[in-house]
Parts: structure tokens; C-alpha cells; sequence
């Protein structure tokens, strides 16, 4: 169950609300929509009270970068299951994207500077996607047994 301000932010801001099934759709923008998007994974709010804050600055972000960037909440439900397709490691997060790449991610509350320096830098057209790295996370050579985690 998001938080109040989660609610709030998705109700007010009028914005949509991203699972599995839909965020495909809601990335390849309509015509005349910008590109870019921006997708709030809140996370658990009793255990990420950060998410509150990040809820108050979202529509700033918005309003800021107005015409260039769309908004969407990732539903609870589907974070698990979106979070490794955007990058996403810490919760609360902001993951830019461009159509459906992902360009950049902000984890937790940050300085408005920050925001902003690094969402403009992502916006650029030529700024590169993020690209996931192929390779395991951890290798564990036991007994001449190779682990891959």
C-alpha cells in the first residue's frame, strides 16, 4: 500500500500508475509527448520513509523539465519485477528513460542540484542508455566447482 503523499502525488499530478502490463504502452509516447519519462519506484513506505519526500519534489521535477519529460508511480506489485529492467538498486528511486532505455537513476532524496544537473545531462539527445551488465554478479570457484550468482 503506497503512502499518503504516494496517493496524493499520483492523484493530484494525475500520474499514471505503471505495472508489468503496461508500462510498454506508457513508454512509447503519444505524438507530440517528449521521449523521456520518469518512473518513481517508492518502495516499502514503512520501511523507505524517504519515498515521502521524494513524492513532494517529483511534481517539481516535472514542472521543471515541463515538455521534455513524462511522470509515472510503478505500482508496489511490480517493482520486484521492473526494478533490474531500469537499474534500479536502491529504493526510493527515480529512473529516467528514453522510450524504453534507461538513461539514469536517482536513488533516495537528493539536493535539488542534483536533480537537476543530472536530469538535464540525461535528457540530452546524445546522453548514452544504461546498459545492464551481462556478466554474473558474483563468481565463486569451490572445489574446482565454478558458482554463478
Amino acid at each position: 500500500m503506497p503512502s499518503v503523499l504516494v496517493r496524493a502525488l499520483s492523484g493530484r499530478a494525475r500520474l499514471p500508475l505503471i505495472d508489468e502490463t503496461n508500462i510498454d504502452a506508457f513508454l512509447a509516447p503519444a505524438a507530440g509527448e517528449p521521449d523521456n519519462a520518469v518512473l518513481f519506484f517508492t518502495g516499502d513506505p514503512s520501511q523507505r520513509p524517504e519515498a515521502d519526500d521524494v513524492a513532494v519534489v517529483l511534481p517539481h521535477i516535472l514542472q521543471a523539465f515541463q515538455g521534455r519529460l513524462r511522470g509515472a508511480v510503478v505500482l508496489r506489485t511490480a517493482e520486484d519485477k521492473l526494478k533490474a529492467r531500469f537499474n534500479v538498486v536502491v529504493m526510493p528511486s527515480l529512473a529516467v528513460t528514453r522510450r524504453d532505455q534507461p538513461v539514469g537513476v536517482l536513488g533516495k532524496i537528493r539536493d535539488w542540484s542534483d536533480y537537476v544537473e543530472k536530469i538535464s545531462a540525461w535528457l540530452a539527445p546524445d546522453a548514452p542508455v544504461m546498459v545492464p551488465s551481462r556478466r554474473p554478479k558474483v563468481e565463486i570457484t569451490h572445489a574446482g566447482k565454478e558458482i554463478v550468482r
